[in-house]
């Protein structure tokens, strides 16, 4: 069976779960509406005291559309374990390879596509309610943060498929990665806040991409292929237990 064949039917499975479409739109509407209220109010109070970035701030709903992003890689990656359907879709496609890449590309594809809208409503909605302190649309970084929140939430959605293809349970992948990017870096921050440690986690290297002038060891780029790395782990973890474990 080709790869393009492979690709629609994981394409029309994916459809087919009555929560995936769901998820999307949740990572769209929190990403979106979260973004909004964060501008507006850190606007009011924040704007031009030190520190204050104006463009991460339009960003400020990714922290939470993270999340619905995690949720979108883990059940759709999961899906095919429940009810044996591993042994269906493995005797339908006997490499194993060849299912778990077209499972990767319409997971990572699908909230691509989905988060490229999404960034660009959150800033283009949102940098008009800071006033005489809004980033420019002709300003580079702001195309920058707009293509890089969109790889971000793919990134994030394809390292919880990893995980979620290694323990070949959804809930377990979410219960690992979740923490992560919602505790793990605040804790970290304060215990190795002198050690420049906490930037090289998956969250905090990711989004420096939607910092106007990030600082430290990461770039904006390099903070990206950071979390790239942090994905790419999870999905050769994926990899090496599909290929061992019996279906």
């Amino acid at each position: 069976m080709s790869f393009t064949a492979v690709l629609h039917s994981e394409w029309i499975k994916a459809r087919s779960l009555p929560v995936s479409s769901g998820l999307v739109a949740l990572m769209v509407a929190a990403t979106v509406g979260f973004s909004l209220a964060g501008t507006a109010g850190l606007g009011k109070h924040d704007a031009g005291k030190p520190g204050f970035d104006a463009l991460s701030v339009s960003f400020y709903g990714v922290n939470f559309g993270q999340l619905a992003a995690i949720c979108v890689g883990a059940v759709c990656a999961a899906a095919q374990f429940r009810h044996d359907g591993t042994r269906i879709w493995f005797a339908a496609v006997p490499r194993r390879g060849l299912v778990y890449s077209a499972n990767l590309v319409v997971i990572g594809a699908s909230t691509l596509l989905a988060g490229l809208p999404t960034a660009a409503l959150c800033f283009f909605a949102g940098q008009p309610l800071l006033g005489q302190y809004r980033v420019r649309a002709d300003d580079p970084a702001a195309w920058r943060a707009i293509v890089g929140c969109a790889i971000y939430l793919a990134l994030i959605a394809l390292f919880a498929a990893g995980l979620a293809t290694m323990f070949r349970n959804a809930a377990a992948a979410m219960g690992v990665l979740v923490p992560v990017v919602l505790l793990l870096s605040f804790t970290l921050g304060d215990v190795t806040r002198h050690s420049g440690l906490i930037q090289f986690l998956p969250d905090r290297a990711g989004r420096q991409v939607l910092v106007h002038a990030p600082s430290g060891t990461l770039g904006p780029w390099t903070g990206l292929a950071v979390t790239g790395v942090w994905a790419a782990a999870a999905i050769w973890a994926g990899w090496e237990t599909l290929r061992r474990r019996d279906s």
